[in-house]
């Protein structure tokens, strides 16, 4: 156990301690139950956005080889190339319970036809299609990543909060109830042997107060005095 000073002003301290101590714990174990409702919110979701990519990825490969059956390959590779573009992206964060998570502002990546880049003699309408459908599985890709980033900070996050509630549950708050035990009980003795040395001093008094023949009583209020 760590030296502490068996004190009465050291008590006061050791209490004032256990009840910051507690009320850390209380707190941590509230922002653990908003991040862990935000958590379950968030995979429920990101359950619903896995399946709506499985189903726009399987719709752009069959546009895809649709488009590669019937359409010249050079002509769609042609295209391909012409529809390639940066992607500018609006991220901004929201704060849940202190964790920053990231917020996507443009999801919806879908182009007309002239946005594209490619001349709109020479290619089909199967090309346009298929360019389609893939800007909507990046634009559910996007989504995904969004919610998966959230979700891996938020887990992190409780992860942390739960080690630091087990570290106030398990060792900090027994640690503190044991030093203000052990506090309590040397001064509670100290007073014991305070009691024996004054009803030992006091029958001393006496005793020499009988030898003298003052006959006079010595009580504890008079002593205290």
């Amino acid at each position: 156990m760590e030296q502490v000073n068996p004190t009465r002003m050291e008590l006061i301290k050791k209490k004032a301690q256990i009840r910051m101590a507690e009320q850390g714990r209380d707190l941590l174990r509230q922002k653990m139950d908003v991040l862990i409702r935000e958590f379950f919110l968030l995979t429920a979701s990101f359950t619903r956005s896995r399946e709506e990519l499985e189903a726009a990825a399987s719709d752009a490969y069959r546009s895809l080889l649709i488009a590669q059956a019937v359409d010249d390959s050079i002509t769609l590779k042609s295209a391909a190339f012409a529809a390639r573009k940066e992607i500018a992206l609006d991220v901004r964060s929201r704060n849940i319970m202190g964790v920053p998570v990231p917020v996507i502002g443009k999801k919806r990546l879908a182009r007309n036809v002239l946005e594209r880049g490619y001349g709109i003699v020479g290619t089909s309408g199967r090309i346009d299609e298929a360019a389609e459908k893939f800007e909507t599985e990046l634009s559910v890709i996007m989504d995904l990543a969004e919610k998966e980033t959230a979700m891996r900070r938020l887990g992190a996050e409780i992860q942390m909060s739960r080690r630091r509630v087990n570290a106030l549950e398990q060792v900090l708050i027994p640690e503190l109830n044991r030093q203000a035990r052990y506090i309590k009980l040397a001064i509670e003795e100290r007073e014991r042997e305070d009691l024996f040395r004054l009803k030992k001093v006091k029958k001393l008094l006496q005793r020499r107060q009988a030898e003298n023949g003052d006959g006079g009583q010595v009580n504890d209020s008079e002593y205290a005095r």
